[in-house]
């Protein structure tokens, strides 16, 4: 095993924002579900509310295996709390377009972009569970394409368009860039550009999004 001893701790605490933010997603994807009048769709909802609970307890567990202490230590950002207060505001306003738009195309591009940079840094230094981490990857890569494909479905029902998704978006990307630069001593701390990592998000993002 190729992590070294002074890359356990910065990893465990990314590991544990990602756990952070799985929970809220799997919260998230529940109440969507319930907002859902479309048979398809609600059943994706719930598919997924389970995998991003099973990420969470995947992620629970790697950091018991790099950094025991760091267990019950998830960082705490505020730009992520308010996260969850305006993500939160649009599910109580029944707004499934705004919700798809927050969780499953933003936040899990943000997942989408940092399990693909932390991927190639485990793979490089021979990590374990190499194939649980893959399946991960490929869950994420599906709720980020329903995400959009609800979106482009919105759009062609005139629910939104794509001056308005923009503006929307604009906020939750401005939250996105304060988390990443929250995080920046752990990036540094692995020899990793936040720069670098910021910028990632955008290229798993709709080109509308920086509209």
């Amino acid at each position: 095993m190729l992590v070294g001893p002074n890359e356990r701790e910065p990893i465990a605490r990314l590991l544990a924002f990602l756990e952070h933010g799985e929970r809220m997603a799997h919260e998230c994807a529940k109440t969507q579900a319930a907002l859902s009048g479309d048979p398809k769709t609600r059943r994706f909802l719930l598919s997924q509310a389970k995998q991003e609970a099973m990420h969470a307890r995947v992620f629970q567990g790697a950091i018991a295996w790099l950094a025991p202490k760091h267990l019950r230590n998830t960082p705490f950002l505020p730009a992520l709390e308010e996260y969850r207060r305006i993500l939160d505001d649009a599910l109580a306003r029944r707004d499934l377009t705004e919700t798809f738009l927050a969780e499953q195309v933003v936040l899990e591009g943000l997942g989408e972009a940092i399990l693909t940079r932390i991927e190639q840094g485990l793979a490089k230094r021979a990590a374990p569970f190499g194939p649980l981490r893959r399946i991960l990857l490929k869950q994420e890569e599906a709720h980020h394409g329903f995400g959009r494909r609800q979106i482009e479905q919105a759009i062609q029902r005139n629910e939104t368009d794509m001056k308005d998704l923009g503006r929307r978006a604009q906020r939750y990307l401005e939250l996105i860039d304060t988390m990443v630069l929250t995080l920046c001593d752990l990036f540094e701390s692995i020899d990793e550009d936040h720069r670098a990592w910021a910028q990632d998000v955008r290229t798993f993002l709709p080109d509308w999004c920086s509209a």
